[in-house]
């Protein structure tokens, strides 16, 4: 049973973060990867806005307020997951981050309401 719950989990995790991507294209943004993984960390979004900044996008998401705003999610401990996943990430792609613009931003979805919060933490070890 509790596969079962997973398997939901992930499905609606990869729903909600196809509608940040479409979200992101409307605004102008090139998708390039999503869910890379690297050992125990993801990235959800890497996109390119319409600067050429390459930007790591974490995607939340909350059905209901009882477990707070999506964007109150990504704390600390996921910032520093994420950063060491965007240099992985760099790394395996050949991007050297002091010849090129690096953001990271968070789209939280909170039921149908989408918010996105560009420069959201800065990179950190």
């Amino acid at each position: 049973m509790m596969g079962f719950r997973v398997n939901n989990k992930r499905r609606l995790g990869n729903e909600k973060e196809k509608t940040a991507a479409e979200y992101l294209k409307a605004e102008g943004y090139r998708i390039l990867n999503m869910n890379y993984s690297v050992r125990q960390a993801e990235l959800d979004i890497v996109a390119e806005d319409e600067s050429g900044t390459l930007v790591f996008v974490e995607v939340k998401y909350r059905s209901s307020g009882n477990s707070g705003i999506s964007l109150e999610a990504v704390n600390i401990t996921k910032q520093r997951k994420i950063c060491r996943a965007a240099l992985f990430y760099m790394n395996n792609y050949k991007i050297n981050p002091e010849e090129r613009n690096i953001r990271f931003d968070v789209v939280g979805i909170d039921g149908e309401e989408i918010r996105h919060i560009k420069n959201a933490f800065q990179f950190i070890t």
